[in-house]
């Protein structure tokens, strides 16, 4: 249970606690040492990359050699003595812990880590699936935790629904449509949610899957729908802080909104006050050169990047801060690349078809290629949690991945297998419904989150091929 707890301790007695251990320091620097290693190995083929000056400027090929020096990685050996004696005085013991706080030391910085409770519920086989039944809907394609007992997702039916846990209890959000006239619709489901750092807004896609639509929570009230953004199916968002959203879609573009209700005109509700919501365009539109199909985004908050993934093969990077186009890079024999999450300590990890892919952040060098255990097993969504790389399948099955080990999770019930979380068959919907036949299916994880304690996990899918209709959704707690 090593990394469970931390606390900064402050002698009482004597000259350093009992875990000041001068050894401590070397170990941290060889480890160090031989991370930055790794990343600085070179592949045995080298890279390609496409880097723009300025948004409109035309692309310049580069040698990967160029670009490391662009991205030089930095980082010593020698913290500063300050830091030194800080890392000696840290204690990961359990006891220490309890210790501190049972004594309520307010001078000893005492922290708890999450991500424990996970790696312990996963290994000893205590999470229980509890199947949920949503009728006829078809794939379920985003989801997010809005509490500890509320869980909203999207369908490719564009259902944006609530699951309340405790109830067992499935609502339905009414989506939000806006006045596109001279727009023709698109109807491809809702593929993307995601809820800002202050949990007070949550977005996905409306009515019309070329827009975005803003909801206010916890209350779910709806606050805008953005339109004239996009042209076809929107298939990834991220928020970079309270106000600012940036969409990314098929039409291979990427679309930056602003969220501030006070610079918003709301129509007038009449005399039922029925509830209503402003009509909004984005600040600024980007085409994503080199990308064929935008299909998932995440924010980089370290460096304050963008990062698009699109389905022939490449990963792009946008500044955030200036909302331009910074570079492109081919990734390597990548086919079927759906899903990207990134990892505060500078890390990208990308589904493909049959491995999962982690890249360094600031050279966008393949770090390892992550096999999957099982033939045919096609990546549909990877998230992080702490250290842990939780990945779902087409195959109905959920992976865990330690990054910091280097291997997949092991059961401590049975030493001899990892772990591995195989979810229940859902059902498929033939197109003659008329027989009332229904058959069963092994469904595809398209989605999976977890919520804020970590002890409860949401997968959801439903059948691989796109002809198909039927769904799967889950809680394991």
């Amino acid at each position: 249970m090593y990394g469970m707890v931390k606390t900064i301790r402050n002698s009482v007695v004597g000259t350093f606690p009992s875990c000041h251990i001068p050894s401590r320091l070397e170990e941290r620097r060889t480890k160090s040492r031989a991370l930055r290693q790794e990343r600085r190995r070179k592949p045995d083929k080298p890279d390609d990359f496409v880097t723009y000056e300025d948004s409109g400027s035309d692309c310049v090929q580069f040698k990967k050699s160029c670009l490391e020096a662009k991205f030089k990685i930095s980082g010593s050996d020698e913290e500063t003595p300050q830091q030194q004696e800080e890392i000696l005085n840290t204690s990961y013991n359990i006891c220490d812990f309890v210790r501190s706080r049972e004594n309520n030391l307010t001078l000893e910085r005492r922290s708890y880590n999450f991500e424990q409770t996970t790696r312990y519920v996963l290994t000893h086989d205590m999470l229980r699936e509890t199947q949920i039944n949503l009728g006829y809907v078809n794939k379920v394609f985003c989801s997010k935790w809005l509490s500890n007992r509320q869980v909203v997702f999207g369908t490719k039916c564009n259902k944006l629904l609530i699951y309340d846990v405790n109830m067992r209890r499935v609502d339905a959000i009414p989506t939000l449509s806006a006045n596109r006239a001279n727009h023709p619709e698109v109807q491809g489901g809702l593929h993307s949610i995601e809820i800002n750092t202050s949990r007070s807004y949550l977005a996905t896609g409306a009515r019309n899957s070329a827009d975005i639509a803003v909801y206010r929570l916890p209350t779910l009230d709806p606050v805008c729908v953005g339109e004239s953004g996009h042209r076809d199916l929107i298939m990834g968002m991220c928020w970079l802080d309270d106000q600012f959203l940036v969409s990314g879609s098929k039409d291979s573009r990427l679309a930056l909104w602003r969220i501030n209700e006070d610079y918003m005109d709301f129509p007038d509700g009449g005399k039922e006050s029925c509830p209503t919501f402003a009509t909004i365009n984005p600040l600024s539109i980007r085409d994503c050169r080199t990308a064929q199909r935008i299909r998932s985004l995440c924010f980089n908050k370290e460096f304050r990047e963008i990062a698009a993934l699109s389905l022939n093969g490449y990963i792009h990077i946008f500044n955030a801060e200036t909302f331009k186009q910074k570079l492109s890079r081919k990734l390597p024999n990548c086919q079927d690349n759906v899903s990207i999450a990134y990892h505060s300590d500078g890390l990208y990890a990308i589904g493909c078809r049959s491995y999962t892919i982690l890249l360094d952040t600031r050279t966008l060098q393949t770090i390892k290629k992550i096999t999957s255990r099982y033939s045919g097993c096609g990546i549909r969504a990877t998230s992080f949690e702490g250290n842990l790389l939780t990945v779902g399948t087409g195959l109905g099955m959920l992976l865990f991945y330690d990054i910091r080990a280097g291997k997949y999770l092991e059961s401590s019930v049975n030493a001899a297998r990892t772990v591995t979380l195989k979810c229940s068959k859902g059902i498929v919907y033939p197109e003659d419904e008329m027989d009332g036949f229904n058959v069963k299916y092994v469904p595809a994880i398209y989605t999976h989150c977890y919520d804020s304690t970590g002890m409860r996990l949401f997968a959801a899918g439903g059948p691989l091929p796109a002809t198909l209709v039927g769904n799967y959704a889950g809680v394991w707690q």
